[in-house]
């Protein structure tokens, strides 16, 4: 009697302990086949959330199951969700449930145009680029300004992490933020102090990046350079406002690489060999320090500035007119040498 009553508990262990098992390994045991990231839009159906987590998963109908018993068809969330190596379907349908998606990391570089720069941003949230346009086309027009090309100044050179389901106006929010906190109260005495506009000091911060080629060391040297040319009445002369101004025209699709005598004269008012003063807004998007070198500007003489060959990226300057032949021949010598056009 006592060995059937310890056979029966033996089996009650046994099938409990299988029944426990399958439970588990349901539930809680690892029911990823590889990593990876998953993107869940707003408008999702059920079978849609199960085809893009299929990919991922060693048993699509365990997973469906767990779904289902814990409510995700009619509660979810829409978001971008890195699967990973151990995790159990409960853990997934959480995950998901609640939201807790995981941010991508985004870019903004020295762009020239907004459009382009937004274009690059919404290949990576759900929402296509026409529509991220008219949503900060009219945070522009809000703010009094024509279009979204008119909220480059708003934008820093940097990277920064965004969820999938960004909003353009949560996106803008962030850039808006940060730079209020910028233009702290020091760094306005000395916007005023310069006699310059915003926008002139961001236009000029876009000249010196870009003449810079972003390096801080010579910044506040091409700042002082350019503002002694402003204040002399001299056209500034720059370089990249050409380039900018050419490659607005074809929606920069066919970049330039080399400024030529022909180009001089295209009509823009961005040109400044073409026309007198700072250009109207900023030829890119800048970094902090280019804004910093402006406003805090070398005080020097120089009024002429040319490549350096000797040293890549680098400058040669002064006041001398002749000295800056002898320098603008070398540095033409030098293209030609290397055949760049």
């Amino acid at each position: 009697m006592k060995k059937a009553i310890l056979i029966i508990i033996l089996l009650v262990f046994v099938v409990a302990g299988f029944f426990g098992l399958r439970f588990y390994n349901k539930y809680f045991g690892n029911n990823v086949e590889k990593e990876g990231y998953v993107l869940i839009p707003h408008n999702a159906g059920f079978k849609q959330i199960l085809d893009s987590v299929a990919p991922y998963i060693k048993d699509k109908e365990s997973f469906e199951a767990v779904a289902k018993d814990k409510g995700l068809p009619a509660n979810f969330k829409a978001g971008r969700y890195q699967i990973k190596s151990g995790t159990g379907n409960t853990d997934l349908v959480n995950m998901i449930k609640a939201g807790n998606q995981t941010a991508n990391s985004f870019r903004i570089g020295d762009f020239g145009d907004m459009y382009q720069m937004i274009g690059k941003v919404s290949k990576k949230t759900e929402i296509d680029s026409l529509h991220f346009v008219n949503d900060l086309d009219v945070v522009a027009q809000a703010k009094g300004y024509k279009n979204v090309e008119d909220l480059k100044k708003y934008f820093f050179i940097d990277t920064y992490n965004f969820f999938w389901t960004v909003s353009p106006r949560e996106f803008f929010a962030k850039f808006e933020d940060q730079y209020n906190s910028f233009w702290t109260g020091e760094r306005k005495n000395k916007e005023q102090q310069s006699g310059l506009t915003r926008d002139q000091i961001y236009a000029l911060a876009s000249i010196v990046y870009k003449e810079s080629g972003g390096k801080k060391d010579e910044m506040k040297t091409i700042a002082g350079l350019y503002l002694n040319r402003y204040r002399k009445g001299m056209k500034l002369q720059s370089d990249p406002t050409v380039i900018y101004a050419i490659n607005k025209q074809t929606n920069f699709k066919e970049p330039i690489k080399r400024v030529l005598y022909k180009h001089l004269s295209t009509p823009s008012p961005y040109n400044t060999y073409a026309n007198a003063g700072i250009p109207p807004g900023p030829i890119c998007v800048v970094d902090k320090n280019s804004v910093d070198a402006v406003l805090n500007a070398e005080n020097n003489n120089y009024i002429f500035m040319c490549a350096d060959p000797a040293r890549f990226g680098y400058h040669k300057f002064t006041a001398s007119a002749e000295e800056h032949a002898v320098n603008a021949k070398a540095y033409q010598d030098w293209l030609n040498s290397r055949n760049i056009k």
